[in-house]
């Protein structure tokens, strides 16, 4: 798999009509860059309360299946994406009530020893069983879509076509 190229003018490029500028990367890799599904997508990403997390993966995952039913493997990554995104943000508050992880930002100062000094610095669990049902709520679609048949062939044919070495 190739490695997801953050080095394009992502503000200028619509992935829709340039599939082959597309990496699928690692995780949630590009998530917020990748136009105009970013766009598309965001307005329906919510996950701070179990109902609104309900809601908005259930938005979301509609939005993977009308992808695939245009053949559409990049909106459908970006929306698998999103789900992926929604289970670790929401897993992240429900462990940590602000949002961070780390007393000190470690991308603030990305050396390998600010990294190495930031994970000696995790900051305590706090567990909030809200956020941890919105994150399973959000794991469960993630899941579904990521391991949707129509998903696997869509991104099997993208890397044979794109994504070469």
């Amino acid at each position: 798999m190739l490695p997801f190229d953050y080095s394009l003018d992502f503000k200028n490029i619509d992935f829709r009509t340039s599939p082959e500028l597309y990496r699928v990367g690692k995780g949630e890799q590009g998530v917020l860059l990748v136009e105009p599904y970013k766009s598309e997508i965001l307005p329906y990403w919510r996950f701070k309360n179990p109902e609104i997390a309900k809601q908005s993966s259930e938005q979301i995952y509609k939005m993977f299946l009308d992808y695939l039913d245009r053949d559409d493997f990049i909106g459908a990554d970006m929306a698998r994406k999103f789900l992926q995104m929604g289970y670790t943000r929401s897993r992240r508050y429900a462990n940590h009530k602000s949002g961070n992880k780390f007393k000190q930002n470690p991308q603030k100062e990305p050396t390998k020893e600010a990294l190495m000094a930031a994970r000696q610095n995790v900051l305590p669990y706090e567990v909030d069983p809200i956020k941890a049902e919105s994150a399973a709520i959000f794991k469960a679609k993630w899941i579904e879509a990521k391991t949707n048949s129509q998903y696997l062939q869509l991104l099997a044919k993208h890397k044979l076509m794109y994504e070469k070495e």
